[in-house]
């Protein structure tokens, strides 16, 4: 009986709506990522690379140690950590300006508020009676 209901309890929160909305976003925007990473590196950066004198950033690096016959070269790639900087101001960039835009397709356009409606006859004497009565006192 404790399986049943650890089982129900799990499928209970593994269709809660937010659960599934979450899992939905993780999802596209893992995708998404993939996307904004292969604009940066395939059409921003080689832009970039040539303005600065066609340098590849992921290129760059400062050899600490040379490499040996027995071990690798120890460097310190400041150029990747500078790629991933750029990647990470653009998809920040990227979508910031598509919350913007979606908060301006969900913002209805506030109508100016319209101008009251003239009092009605019935209105107009009613008050005339009230100010005639606060004469007479």
């Amino acid at each position: 009986m404790a399986k049943t209901s650890i089982l129900t309890e799990l499928k209970n929160f593994m269709m809660r709506g937010n659960v599934v909305d979450m899992a939905v976003g993780v999802i596209v925007g893992g995708a998404f990522g993939k996307i904004v990473s292969s604009l940066v590196s395939d059409v921003i950066m080689p832009p970039i690379g040539i303005l600065i004198g066609g340098v590849d950033f992921s290129d760059l690096s400062i050899v600490l140690k040379e490499a040996t016959a027995d071990a690798a070269a120890v460097t310190i790639n400041y150029g990747t950590f500078l790629q991933t900087v750029f990647d990470f101001m653009i998809i920040a960039t990227v979508i910031f300006f598509a919350l913007k835009g979606i908060s301006k397709l969900r913002t209805k356009k506030e109508e100016e508020p319209a101008a009251p409606p003239a009092p009605s006859k019935e209105e107009v004497l009613l008050t005339e009676i009230r100010d005639i009565l606060k004469e007479k006192k």
